[in-house]
Order: C-alpha cells, then structure tokens, then sequence
C-alpha cells in the first residue's frame, strides 16, 4: 500500500495523501506523503496528522449530533423541524419549473437522519461539480439571522422551502444535515460548534472544528485544482467557489460540509463507534449502543434504495441514520454491513463490522469525483482486503 500511494505522488497524479486502516483495538496502519500545498515541497509534509477540509464528512458527525439530542430526550424521531424552524413548516414539493405543491407529511428529525426529507441540493451555476451557493455565499455567515439567510438562499423566489417529494417517501442527496445543526442550535440555543465540542470532540479529544483556527492552518492540506485542460494539478485560488474559510467571519455552522479534521481523528471517532457497536467496553461513550447499532439498520423505503445506489453506482445501497449502508459484499472491496461515505474534496471513510476494521483516507482535489483520486481509492481498499485476506489465511 505504501508503494502505491508513493508513485501516485511520484507520478502527481495526486498532490499528496494518507490512509490509516483500524481494528478495534487501534490503528494498524496509518501512512501519508506529499507536500500540504501541490507542487511546493517546502509547504511541509502531510502526515497522520494534517488536517482536511472534510466536507461532506461532516455530516455524519451532524447525525451524531441529532442523535445524541434525542438520546438527551430533548427532541424524538417524531419531532417536526417546523416546530424550531418555521422556514420548514410548509415546504413545496417541485413537480416541474412552475408547478409545485404543498407538502403533505411535516418533515421530522428521523427524515433529516436517513436523507430522506425531500430537501436537495439544487444546481449550480457553476456546473454539476460545483458547491451549491447555499455553501459557496458569503454574505449568510455576516447577516443578523445567519439561518434566515440560508433559507432565503434556498427558497430563492419560490413561496416556501423546495423539496423533490413527500418526505419519507424517497432519499434525496441535500440540505438535511445542515438542518440537522440548525435544529441542534435552536433546541439547545448552543451554536452548533459548542455542541459538537461538548459531546463529540471533546470527550474523544478530537481537534476538530469549524473554524480553521491557526493551529489546524498550520497542518491544512491545501486544495488542489484538476486543470482540464492539461489534466495536471494546480494550486487551487479561484477556479470555483467554496465555503467561506476565514475564522473570523465564519458565522454559520454547516453540517454538511463545514468541518476540518485529520484523519486520524476521525479514524479515532470511527473506531469508538465500532467498539459501541461490537459490544466492547468504551470509556466515555458518545452514545448509547442500541443508538450506534441503529446506524447499521437499513431506514429507506425501496425507493429510495434505488435513488441512493444510482447516486453511488453501487446496486442495494441503503441509509440508516448517519451514513450509506452496503447490503450486498463489493468484490475484493468492504463487506456487507459497511457503513460509509465521503467528502467533496475526495476525503472517504467506512466502517465494515463484519471485516472489524475502519478506513479513512485523505486527498484534496477539486472539483469533485476526480476520476485519478477515484482509481487510486479502489486500488487502495482492493489492496487493503487482499492484505487482510492473506493475514486470515495464516491464522
């Protein structure tokens, strides 16, 4: 493994990487290289350590965050958003550019936790690889009502709050995480950071955060850009948009794409879920083990099954409650019962309860579903199975 993230770098077909690889009981591997900003070897090394812009990695630590609220008793599965979100009391289903109509079902807090509210992510002007601008604007995270702003982004001129169907219904790729940290906010009227800090990072000692405090600058892995015209790497300025990166304006904290973490913290909070959902004594737990077990239940209708696995090209891909679900074993990849996602900069994660192992691996490449970064992530878990395959022959 080591010699094929090594040539990747040799080759730039990726600026830099890492991977680390966990049972239960700790890391067994864990390797990174290449330089923090692409093509200066002087910007230092990245290691375990560097820190990612996670992106869409952090939406399951919003689901985290939700679930830990209904476990504190404070909203249930049943809780509808509109009750602390008024934006969400009467949402519109689009049934094309000029025909909509009112929802029948209140979106609730189990249809934010398995993505199945309606709530999706519109297009950009940018192009289908572009953020959507309810990320990319600036102007929410300076307004007087952070949130009121990002609803007005959302709804744009429409007469209530878009989504593509009857909540429950469907699975739908969207804003529900983000909702999720709105909805932690009002309830707890903690920002959403304070939360995360207070139940999540905190007690497994994870520094990670939304904002890019100097100290995680120091150890960033910074964006690079897949020029299409040379196919080469540049370093990223302002070939798109992306969220508003200073600390001292960020003002609005996105459960769907705000935080920054190494991978090896996250690796830390994937590995403390596996031993909740193993059985296995953990100090401090973040949650409960019926909750985590939950995780790996499939909750979407067929529908949405089928909505999902289009969206991952990979047939039978279900949700449970923070992240997709594999129902079927992937050849040569992760097994049935994995649970998993990833970022929009090319950062992914998994769970495989039946293998005992967790994965994360770490790049910065935009836009996103770079195809180079795509390849090398299937070598890698290809090679991170026959490895473990081999190790299971010997015993």
């Amino acid at each position: 493994m080591i010699g094929k993230q090594e040539q990747a770098i040799k080759d730039k077909n990726l600026p830099s990487l890492t991977l680390g690889i966990s049972n239960v009981d700790g890391e067994i591997y864990f390797n990174g290289g290449g330089p923090q900003l692409v093509n200066d070897p002087g910007s230092g090394e990245v290691n375990p350590d560097s820190v990612f812009w996670i992106c869409s990695q952090t939406k399951m630590i919003a689901s985290l965050a939700l679930l830990k609220l209904v476990e504190l008793g404070q909203v249930s599965y049943d809780t509808q958003v509109g009750d602390y979100l008024p934006q969400l009391r009467d949402p519109i289903i689009i049934k094309s550019r000029k025909e909509f109509e009112p929802c029948k079902t209140p979106i609730t807090v189990k249809h934010l936790l398995n993505f199945s509210s309606g709530l999706f992510y519109p297009a950009s002007a940018e192009g289908p690889q572009a953020l959507p601008v309810g990320y990319t604007d600036k102007d929410m995270h300076v307004a007087e009502d952070p949130i009121a702003r990002f609803f007005r982004l959302v709804q744009r001129n429409l007469p209530g709050v878009p989504v593509k169907f009857e909540p429950g219904t469907d699975f739908v790729y969207g804003w529900s995480a983000d909702i999720m940290g709105f909805l932690v906010e009002k309830v707890t009227k903690q920002t959403f950071e304070q939360f995360c800090k207070e139940h999540i990072f905190g007690p497994l000692n994870m520094d990670t955060s939304f904002r890019l405090t100097p100290e995680l600058r120091r150890r960033l892995v910074h964006l690079a850009y897949r020029n299409p015209n040379s196919n080469g790497l540049d370093s990223f300025t302002t070939q798109m948009n992306i969220m508003e990166q200073d600390p001292s304006k960020v003002g609005l904290y996105l459960g769907g794409v705000g935080l920054y973490s190494s991978m090896r913290d996250y690796l830390k909070l994937l590995r403390h879920l596996m031993r909740i959902n193993a059985g296995l004594h953990v100090p401090n737990p973040i949650l409960s083990t019926r909750t985590v077990r939950e995780m790996f239940v499939p909750a979407l209708t067929e529908k949405g099954s089928q909505s999902l696995s289009e969206l991952v090209m990979a047939p039978g891909t279900q949700w449970g409650t923070t992240m997709a679900l594999v129902t079927r074993d992937w050849p040569k990849r992760r097994k049935q019962g994995s649970a998993f996602w990833g970022g929009w900069a090319g950062t992914q994660h998994f769970i495989d309860p039946a293998s005992g192992i967790a994965v994360v691996f770490g790049v910065q490449v935009a836009p996103t579903a770079d195809p180079l970064t795509s390849k090398l992530w299937l070598e890698l878990e290809a090679l991170i199975y026959s490895a473990l395959n081999s190790a299971n022959a010997k015993l």
